[in-house]
């Protein structure tokens, strides 16, 4: 069976069940310092599966992420983030993503969904971009996507910040999301 189709000219994933491989799959953000300096951090524990609909506007998403799993290159910065200033790992250790509607345009979709951090849920609107797919050398289908996004931290309750002496704030309230991930096909 094969691991694409075409869907209106456009080759896709093939329908059915497709996990994240969390060895390659990076969720980053990136917000600005002093509202100059761009800073990284990511999540290295994700997980999720995706269910590809034979009508791909009827797919479903649904990752969760470990909040302890934050890097940003700074021991000390990410020790505050999972404190209770920021993410409060230690009462909420998990983050979760489930999509709600898909809209798909070629190899591009708009990608609608429910993003909960510290119990609060809000939604999230991503631009994802379908890569390509690969067979890998152990007899695996991946499929490779690549998704962006903006979100204000605020809306989860992530309001940690100091005011500058000259104005502006030290951390910005604008998150920029970045995602990259293959999925791997399950056996149906």
């Amino acid at each position: 069976m094969s691991a694409t189709r075409t869907v209106a000219g456009t080759d896709l994933p093939a329908a059915g069940v497709w996990t994240v491989d969390p060895g390659h799959a990076e969720v980053g953000f990136v917000g600005r310092h002093f509202g100059l300096t761009r800073v990284r951090g990511r999540f290295t524990g994700v997980e999720g599966t995706v269910v590809v609909a034979d009508d791909p506007a009827r797919s479903s998403v649904d990752v969760v992420i470990d909040m302890a799993t934050v890097t940003s290159g700074d021991r000390s910065r990410d020790d505050h983030l999972r404190s209770a200033d920021f993410f409060d790992v230690e009462h909420h250790p998990t983050a979760r993503f489930r999509a709600t509607h898909v809209e798909r345009i070629g190899t591009a979709a708009t990608l609608t969904g429910e993003l909960s951090i510290k119990d609060i849920t809000r939604p999230v609107v991503l631009a994802v971009d379908y890569v390509g797919h690969v067979a890998d050398p152990w007899g695996n289908d991946r499929a490779v996507f690549s998704a962006r996004g903006t979100i204000d931290r605020g809306d989860w309750g992530l309001t940690w910040n100091v005011l500058l002496e000259a104005g502006g704030l030290l951390v910005s309230k604008e998150i920029n999301i970045e995602i990259e991930v293959e999925l791997v096909r399950q056996a149906t």
